[in-house]
C-alpha cells in the first residue's frame, strides 16, 4: 500500500471516511438530520481542511473549532461521537494507506478531536 501523498488520495481517505460514518447509526444523524449535509458539496472543503493540515498545502480559511462548536450547539457531540469518529477515521484510512503520512495524519485527528473536546466542555475550576 501507498503513503497519502496527494490531494485525491486525501479525497479518496474522506469519501471513504465519510460514507462509513453515514452508515453508521451511533453517528450519521449527526451528519444527515442535525448539520444536514451534503457530501459532495461538503467533500471538497474536509479535502480542503485535511490537504491544509497533513500536506501544508491549500487555501483552506475556514473556522473548523467554530464550526463544530456551532454544530454542538444545535445537538451535543459526546464522547461516543468523539469515539465512533475516531474509530472510523483510523480503520480507513489503515485500510486505504500505509506511511509516514498515515501514521501522522491520525495523530492529527487525535489532537484534533482532543482540543475541539477541551474547547466544547472546558473544566470547571
Amino acid at each position: 500500500m501507498k503513503d497519502i501523498e496527494t490531494r485525491g488520495d486525501i479525497e479518496l481517505f474522506m469519501r471513504s471516511f465519510y460514507e462509513a460514518m453515514l452508515n453508521d447509526p451511533a453517528i450519521s444523524y449527526v451528519f444527515t438530520d442535525v448539520a444536514k449535509i451534503d457530501l459532495e458539496a461538503h467533500l471538497p472543503h474536509l479535502t480542503d481542511f485535511w490537504e491544509q493540515t497533513l500536506l501544508r498545502k491549500g487555501t483552506y480559511r475556514k473556522n473548523v473549532l467554530q464550526i463544530h462548536l456551532d454544530l454542538n450547539d444545535k445537538e451535543r457531540l459526546t464522547n461516543e461521537h468523539f469515539e465512533v469518529w475516531l474509530n472510523h477515521f483510523t480503520t480507513t484510512v489503515d485500510k486505504l494507506f500505509q506511511g509516514k503520512n498515515t501514521e501522522r495524519i491520525k495523530t492529527i485527528a487525535l489532537s484534533v478531536a482532543s482540543v475541539m473536546k477541551i474547547k466544547m466542555y472546558p473544566q470547571k475550576h
